[in-house]
């Protein structure tokens, strides 16, 4: 099992600075978020052991947001700023899987990967009579999380 910050290293390795992209502490929050979730569907264990929960702007790995509080949310991780860990995978389905995720994911913004984790059942479900805006620290759990990506995945409406 890996950390999220190993995690968070190897998406931020895979962001093409030379082709001018780039990604905010909001967008890796996502990327990290969906890697865990298809990770939990597709092969029924969490990629990292650290919780997500359901904050006012979508799912967070608490220790990925204190690591990269002094960026403002929607300002650009600078790769060459930060020493990152180069990860090797046990699993090369893994690996796949996460390729696969990123390069789905990646392509949108991250007000929109927001959005779409607002209008998934897992934030939904963690944040159960709160208003949208409100803070929270309600843990989305691997569970939900497995349930709906394997629904999904299975093309089941959720």
């Amino acid at each position: 099992m890996k950390t999220s910050k190993q995690i968070a290293d190897w998406i931020i390795s895979k962001v093409n600075t030379n082709a001018g992209d780039t990604i905010s502490p909001l967008k890796l929050q996502k990327l990290l978020y969906y890697c865990q979730a298809w990770h939990l569907a597709i092969f029924k264990t969490p990629l990292f052991k650290e919780e997500i929960q359901a904050w006012a702007h979508g799912p967070v790995v608490p220790s990925q947001y204190s690591r990269f509080s002094y960026i403002l949310r929607n300002d650009r991780i600078d790769p060459s700023s930060i020493n990152l860990e180069k990860i090797v995978f046990d699993n090369v389905e893994t690996e796949k899987l996460l390729n696969e995720v990123f390069e789905i994911y990646n392509e949108h913004s991250a007000t929109y990967l927001e959005a779409l984790t607002h209008s998934e059942k897992p934030w939904i479900d963690a944040r159960v009579n709160l208003n949208e805006w409100e803070r929270s620290n309600a843990i989305i759990t691997h569970q939900t999380m497995e349930r709906f990506y394997s629904d999904l995945n299975n093309g089941k409406t959720a």
